[in-house]
């Protein structure tokens, strides 16, 4: 076993035991204090989460026992937790910046990649992320893979999808779902936000994209498209409306609309198209929690669905945090 290796089995061991001198906690462990709203309903949907708690732009799997996240930061930040509570900072994906974003963004002259999202699919765990520069479309969306996260034995696969000055779209805030076949969603601000099919094969586009979303306006404040399938015969698109990145100013939101097919049109409950501006609200600031979006939803140990995204915390100097709440439908719709 290496030495990384080690030390997270060393780091699980002492979470575990802390939950069971604790007593009164599940593996689940909600709390009535954690909640990112007023709501009560809301707020026992929350996860108490410690320990690591800085994240920005969250994709969250459950495999090899442990919770594994990956956000925004130089060479994609890890954190990993046995009971999705207790956080603990792992080893970025990339040491350094391999040698073809140059070729898609030339212009990018830091390590930060934005937006990962994890997925594991026909035996393999498929981690798609942004490379881009603040302000523009000339971005690309890449891809790592490995058959284990704990070991580690990623493989760069390159270059999935870009967009240029002259593209409609912004290839960023990759966002897979399984529906029949592999899909990509992505986008941010300019025409929205697209969906495009993958071949199973290479887990790359092998069709044109299409367009999901849309505010119709100007300044275009929608990005962070994820897609939720609960089973119940509806597909979810959940998206980040406004504007991130700017701690307690920022004033990003999450909004929600459904549709029956993966590639839409999605609806919000008033009957408004996503095309059209449309979109239900799911979180907003409220209190210390400003700016609530970068979602992503995973499923749990015990099999439920949770959502995960990130906050500017108020009472911390607008630090970027993790939320996790529990995530359920009730009348057909998303709630926490």
């Amino acid at each position: 076993m290496n030495t990384k290796n080690l030390k997270i089995v060393c780091c699980i061991l002492f979470a575990a035991a802390a939950v069971f001198l604790a007593g009164c906690d599940t593996v689940l462990g909600v709390s009535s204090s954690a909640g990112g709203t007023s709501e009560s309903a809301s707020a026992r949907s929350a996860w108490s989460i410690s320990g690591s708690t800085f994240s920005h732009d969250p994709s969250i799997i459950y495999a090899d026992g442990l919770y594994w996240m990956f956000y925004t930061a130089d060479g994609i930040g890890v954190k990993y937790s046995s009971d999705g509570k207790t956080w603990y900072a792992g080893t970025a994906i990339f040491s350094s910046a391999p040698s073809w974003w140059a070729t898609y963004v030339p212009s990018k002259t830091d390590f930060n990649v934005w937006a990962p999202d994890i997925v594991y699919y026909n035996g393999k765990y498929y981690l798609y992320y942004s490379v881009s520069t603040y302000g523009s479309n000339v971005s690309c969306i890449g891809l790592v893979s490995c058959t284990s996260i704990l070991s580690g034995d990623w493989t760069d696969m390159g270059m999935v999808i870009r967009s240029t000055s002259s593209s409609a779209y912004n290839c960023i805030d990759p966002s897979f779902m399984y529906a029949g076949a592999p899909y990509l969603a992505f986008g941010s601000w300019y025409d929205g936000l697209y969906i495009v099919r993958l071949s199973s094969s290479t887990m790359k586009p092998n069709a044109s994209p299409s367009q999901i979303a849309d505010r119709d306006l100007s300044s275009n404040a929608i990005e962070g498209a994820c897609i939720w399938a609960p089973g119940n015969g509806y597909y979810y698109l959940f998206a980040s409306f406004d504007k991130c990145c700017l701690g307690t100013s920022s004033t990003y939101n999450i909004r929600y609309g459904r549709s029956t097919s993966v590639t839409g049109p999605y609806y919000d409950e008033s009957g408004t198209s996503l095309l059209d501006g449309g979109g239900t609200i799911l979180a907003q600031s409220s209190g210390n929690y400003i700016g609530p979006g970068g979602e992503d939803v995973f499923k749990t140990s015990s099999g439920s669905w949770a959502m995960c995204y990130h906050y500017y915390d108020k009472a911390n100097s607008g630090t970027a945090t993790l939320m996790i709440k529990d995530l359920k439908t009730s009348n057909g719709w998303p709630t926490f």
